[in-house]
Protein backbone atom coordinates (compact mmCIF):
# COMPACT_ATOMS: atom_id res chain seq x y z
CA UNK A 1 0.00 0.00 0.00
CA UNK A 2 1.37 3.44 -0.95
CA UNK A 3 2.13 6.04 1.69
CA UNK A 4 0.06 9.20 1.50
CA UNK A 5 1.04 12.61 2.78
CA UNK A 6 4.10 13.46 4.83
CA UNK A 7 7.61 14.09 3.55
CA UNK A 8 9.46 11.62 1.36
CA UNK A 9 12.16 9.76 3.22
CA UNK A 10 10.60 9.66 6.65
CA UNK A 11 9.50 12.05 9.37
CA UNK A 12 12.29 14.69 9.11
CA UNK A 13 12.31 17.92 7.11
CA UNK A 14 13.27 17.58 3.49
CA UNK A 15 16.79 18.73 2.59
CA UNK A 16 15.53 21.77 0.69
CA UNK A 17 13.65 23.01 3.76
CA UNK A 18 16.78 22.60 5.92
CA UNK A 19 18.79 24.63 3.40
CA UNK A 20 16.16 27.38 3.37
CA UNK A 21 16.19 27.53 7.17
CA UNK A 22 20.00 27.76 7.24
CA UNK A 23 19.92 30.54 4.63
CA UNK A 24 17.33 32.47 6.65
CA UNK A 25 19.44 32.14 9.80
CA UNK A 26 22.57 33.29 7.94
CA UNK A 27 20.65 36.27 6.49
CA UNK A 28 19.39 37.19 9.96
CA UNK A 29 22.96 37.15 11.35
CA UNK A 30 24.16 39.32 8.46
CA UNK A 31 21.33 41.78 9.02
CA UNK A 32 22.15 42.02 12.73
CA UNK A 33 25.82 42.66 11.90
CA UNK A 34 24.85 45.39 9.43
CA UNK A 35 22.52 47.02 11.97
CA UNK A 36 25.34 47.07 14.52
CA UNK A 37 27.72 48.56 11.96
CA UNK A 38 25.20 51.25 11.01
CA UNK A 39 24.66 52.13 14.68
CA UNK A 40 28.42 52.49 15.22
CA UNK A 41 29.08 54.51 12.06
CA UNK A 42 28.77 58.29 12.05
CA UNK A 43 27.52 60.34 9.12
CA UNK A 44 28.14 64.07 8.81
CA UNK A 45 25.94 66.41 6.84
CA UNK A 46 26.88 69.98 5.99
CA UNK A 47 25.22 73.13 4.72
CA UNK A 48 26.27 76.64 3.83
CA UNK A 49 29.63 75.53 2.45
CA UNK A 50 30.48 73.87 5.75
CA UNK A 51 29.23 76.69 7.96
CA UNK A 52 26.97 74.18 9.70
CA UNK A 53 27.69 70.49 10.16
CA UNK A 54 25.72 67.84 11.99
CA UNK A 55 26.92 64.34 12.80
CA UNK A 56 24.47 61.48 13.30
CA UNK A 57 24.87 57.79 14.03
CA UNK A 58 23.29 55.31 11.65
CA UNK A 59 20.37 55.25 14.10
CA UNK A 60 19.91 58.98 13.44
CA UNK A 61 21.04 60.01 16.91
CA UNK A 62 22.79 63.36 16.83
CA UNK A 63 26.32 63.24 18.24
CA UNK A 64 27.73 66.58 17.17
CA UNK A 65 26.67 70.00 15.93
CA UNK A 66 29.18 72.52 14.63
CA UNK A 67 28.23 76.08 13.70
CA UNK A 68 30.71 78.56 12.33
CA UNK A 69 30.36 81.82 14.32
CA UNK A 70 30.15 83.67 10.99
CA UNK A 71 26.78 81.94 10.43
CA UNK A 72 25.36 83.41 13.64
CA UNK A 73 23.74 86.67 12.59
CA UNK A 74 21.24 87.79 15.26
CA UNK A 75 19.42 89.76 12.55
CA UNK A 76 18.95 86.64 10.40
CA UNK A 77 18.13 83.68 12.65
CA UNK A 78 16.00 82.09 9.92
CA UNK A 79 19.04 81.45 7.73
CA UNK A 80 20.85 79.67 10.55
CA UNK A 81 17.76 77.59 11.28
CA UNK A 82 17.57 76.60 7.63
CA UNK A 83 21.26 75.68 7.54
CA UNK A 84 20.83 73.44 10.59
CA UNK A 85 17.84 71.75 8.96
CA UNK A 86 19.70 71.25 5.68
CA UNK A 87 22.76 69.82 7.43
CA UNK A 88 20.58 67.37 9.36
CA UNK A 89 18.77 66.31 6.18
CA UNK A 90 22.11 65.85 4.40
CA UNK A 91 23.38 63.54 7.13
CA UNK A 92 20.07 61.62 7.17
CA UNK A 93 20.25 61.15 3.39
CA UNK A 94 23.75 59.69 3.75
CA UNK A 95 22.41 57.21 6.30
CA UNK A 96 19.61 56.20 3.93
CA UNK A 97 22.08 55.71 1.08
CA UNK A 98 24.31 53.54 3.28
CA UNK A 99 21.30 51.51 4.44
CA UNK A 100 20.13 50.96 0.86
CA UNK A 101 23.62 49.90 -0.16
CA UNK A 102 23.80 47.39 2.70
CA UNK A 103 20.25 46.28 1.95
CA UNK A 104 21.27 45.42 -1.61
CA UNK A 105 24.15 43.29 -0.33
CA UNK A 106 21.69 41.29 1.74
CA UNK A 107 19.49 40.39 -1.18
CA UNK A 108 16.92 43.16 -0.89
CA UNK A 109 15.66 42.47 2.61
CA UNK A 110 15.10 45.55 4.77
CA UNK A 111 16.01 46.01 8.40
Amino acid sequence: MAKRGGFPGGMGMPGNMNNMLKQAQRLQRQMEEQQKLMAETEYTGTAGGGAVSITLTGLKEMTKVSIDPEACDPEDVETLEELVMLAFNDAAAKIEQAAESQNGKLGGFGF
